[in-house]
């Protein structure tokens, strides 16, 4: 007999018939068809074995008996060629060895007597198609995750070179600072103040949205009657709470995180480790870089990077994850009422108290709710601004560089009517305005 087919000839059939018993394979094929199921049917195992070089089969149904090779070591064969194909053994002995032999030879799903009942017989053919299909379907998605875990691979490898080339230069500038204020390691304000104008220079991320977490941080800290270290800590916290994004592609950080990929989004929420290894060289900011490197770490134990819960959290992380938080829901705000704006991000907020947040944090939040639509934009007790908001007797709180990196004047100089005109001169020649750290007059 020679092979036929049923159906226009395709890569995938469903149903591969194997036996020397031209009646059988009839009978096997019009079973097949009136159920709408494709079929190649096939008298000599050898020939059989062939046809897997261009078809892949959902089923083999094999006789056990045959002359050239029988359906064991026909089975065998045919496992080895496509071992996710299912195999069902058709015998008309009732012969235990010759089964066994099946069993273990050609590691068959499922064996039926001849004659055979058509309801059984559709049931196991059915029953083995859809364990193909769930084989080749889980064998998509672990090559999908495959594919993916080494796209991951290949994207961090390529952020830890560009974080190491990104963060070269705010390492020096750490460095410089530390030899140069080596008997002032606790005027934290100016490192922080430093580096805040990276983030403020950066076209992707807004310095505004920064003074505005520092303040609402400064706001829940005192409230909470915390430590001088951590109120002085909490402003810092909220404006270097971006820094790591520095480093990162700013494809990542120029739109919104809901509208990431899953992969941007797990580059993304690495940020603070990012900022702990910028930090690392500043080590009189080892408190304010644990604030920021646990800033995503959940009240209950579900955030990261290291599942932290309750009080396990350090208090400035937690003020600073809820500060960001707040003002993240500020602007996702639909209204257009600033103080309703307000009103809904925390309503938002306090959704989430006791699971994301401490509830007595998000109450000393809500406690202070009235003065932070009120905030000005300062730095600490530094005030921020340009040469055209000056006014005499400003002590400059930091010494002021120009871009080519001399110094115009030294930190501590007050002002007068003569340097703040001189300063707004420059300034009108520059393309961007001065920040000029100040301290008002006592």
């Amino acid at each position: 007999m020679t092979n036929s087919t049923t159906h226009t000839p395709a890569k995938y059939v469903d149903v591969l018939c194997v036996d020397d018993d031209e009646i059988v394979l009839r009978s096997l094929m019009r079973l097949l068809k009136t159920n709408e199921l494709t079929v190649i049917i096939s008298d000599n195992p050898e020939k059989a074995l062939k046809l897997f070089e261009n078809h892949e089969f959902g089923l083999i149904i094999s006789d056990m008996r045959m002359p050239q090779m029988n359906g064991a070591q026909f089975l065998e064969k045919a496992r080895a060629l496509a071992p996710n194909t299912q195999r069902i053994l058709l015998t008309g002995y009732a012969d235990i060895e010759t089964t066994l032999a099946a069993v273990n030879q050609g590691q068959i799903n499922g064996y039926i007597q001849k004659p055979w009942q058509n309801d059984l017989l559709l049931r196991s053919i059915n029953n083995s198609l859809e364990k193909f299909a769930l084989k080749n379907q889980n064998k998509l998605l672990e090559e999908q995750v495959k594919t993916q875990n080494q796209e991951l691979l290949e994207l961090n490898n390529s952020l830890e070179q560009r974080v190491e080339k990104r963060t070269q230069q705010i390492k020096q500038v750490l460095k410089k600072l530390e030899a140069a204020n080596e008997r002032e390691k606790h005027e934290h304000k100016a490192t922080v103040e430093l580096l805040y104008n990276f983030i403020n220079a950066n076209p992707y991320l807004d310095g505004n949205k920064a003074q505005n977490i520092a303040n609402t941080c400064t706001q829940i800290a005192l409230y909470l009657n915390l430590s001088q270290a951590s109120i002085d800590l909490a402003p810092m916290a909220g404006y270097l709470a971006q820094i790591g994004l520095l480093a990162m592609d700013p494809e990542l950080y120029k739109k919104p995180v809901s509208k990431l990929n899953e992969l941007q989004r797990k580059t993304f929420y690495t940020h603070p480790s990012t900022a702990q290894l910028m930090l690392m060289p500043a080590t009189h900011l080892h408190d304010l870089s644990d604030a920021i490197y646990y800033q995503f770490e959940r009240y209950n134990g579900n955030g990261m990077p290291k599942g932290l819960a309750g009080n396990d959290i350090p208090i400035g992380a937690m003020v600073l994850g809820l500060a960001r938080d707040y003002w993240d829901a500020f602007e996702l705000s639909n209204a257009v009422d600033e103080k309703d704006r307000h009103t809904n991000a925390l309503e938002n907020v306090k959704l989430y108290s006791g699971t994301f947040y401490h509830p007595k944090i998000v109450r000393a939040l809500e406690a202070s709710q009235a003065k932070m639509s009120e905030q000005k934009s300062t730095a600490g007790s530094v005030l921020i601004c340009t040469a055209s908001e000056l006014k005499e007797n400003m002590v400059l709180g930091h010494a002021l560089h120009s871009h080519a990196g001399i110094m115009l004047l030294p930190k501590g100089h007050v002002f007068v009517r003569k340097s703040i005109e001189k300063l707004q001169q420059l300034e009108a020649k520059k393309p961007t305005p001065f920040r000029i750290m100040v301290k008002t007059a006592k």
